[in-house]
């Protein structure tokens, strides 16, 4: 299947997840009214989304350079370790032990997850905020995504690490791409196979909860299907041999303190603070701007 048709059938499916979100969970008098009044909104958030496009623009437009630097430079291959650090934590290997759990139903589900249930985790998010009276919200949602690709591209950068998949097919199943082949077309177009360590897919989903249950006085119905989203998310990782259950766990970490930079911090403070440290160390400009 051509990338065109994955993208089309994606979007149709999580266009149709969203728009029965957004009915059910926001309400549509609610999305009318943010809409009306939308200029200020995006004003409001301006910042805040140049600083994740810059971070999303330079993990795209690096990739290269990551994978040579990480390959030939740093050489930090980890795999052995995440493989080993399971073993001796759970006797066994996680991963294994959910892949001895496989059915078709089970596959079908956690496939699905993975791919369009992750997309509508992300997306939806933008939607709730932005139709809320502030938009603290939704500064909360993109500096902390954009936390999460800034340090995860240095994890990237600093650590080889290959998914179970990828280390011994004879113990670990490729489910993604044996219960829908067609997805390679998509994943090999945004991601690495060494892009393992965290688990971005993990960190974003959880991400995505533990805001939930910050502004759950907002949307109190949220909660409960974000949190069941990002934990099948979680385990979906590993059910289809794409992560180590270390990659879970770090990921999960990643997310909280992402949560924890967006909650407290906003781009202007943080570049107000980098402002005061260099004029600390090196002194203010003088009036000629030298």
């Amino acid at each position: 299947m051509a990338l065109a048709e994955v993208l089309l059938e994606l979007a149709l499916v999580v266009v149709t997840m969203l728009v029965t979100a957004t009915l059910v969970i926001i309400g549509p008098r609610n999305v009318a009214a943010a809409f009306e009044d939308f200029r200020w909104r995006l004003e409001a958030c301006l910042l805040p989304f140049a600083a994740l496009v810059v971070v999303l623009l330079l993990r795209w437009s690096t990739q290269d350079v990551v994978q040579r630097l990480e390959r030939r430079v740093l050489r930090n291959n980890i795999t052995p370790y995440l493989f080993e650090f399971d073993q001796a934590l759970f006797g066994t290997d996680p991963v294994a032990v959910l892949q001895s759990l496989q059915t078709d139903a089970v596959t079908s589900f956690f496939v699905f997850i993975y791919i369009y249930g992750y997309a509508f985790l992300l997306l939806f998010p933008f939607i709730a905020y932005f139709a809320l009276k502030q938009m603290d919200e939704l500064s909360m949602l993109v500096v902390s995504f954009t936390a999460n690709y800034g340090i995860g591209l240095i994890f990237y950068t600093l650590f080889i690490a290959f998914g179970p998949r990828n280390v011994d097919p004879l113990l670990f199943d490729g489910l993604l791409y044996d219960a829908f082949p067609q997805s390679r077309t998509l994943t090999n177009e945004i991601n690495q196979n060494t892009n393992v360590f965290p688990s971005l897919h993990t960190s974003l989903a959880m991400t995505v909860f533990f805001l939930a249950w910050v502004t759950r006085d907002k949307y109190p119905l949220w909660l409960p299907v974000a949190g069941f989203l990002a934990i099948s998310v979680s385990l979906s990782t590993m059910y289809l041999g794409i992560h180590w259950f270390s990659d879970v766990v770090a990921g999960t970490a990643l997310a909280l303190v992402s949560v924890y930079i967006g909650v407290n911090y906003t781009v202007e403070g943080l570049i107000a603070s980098v402002r005061r440290f260099f004029e600390t160390r090196f002194g203010p400009p003088n009036a000629d701007g030298e």
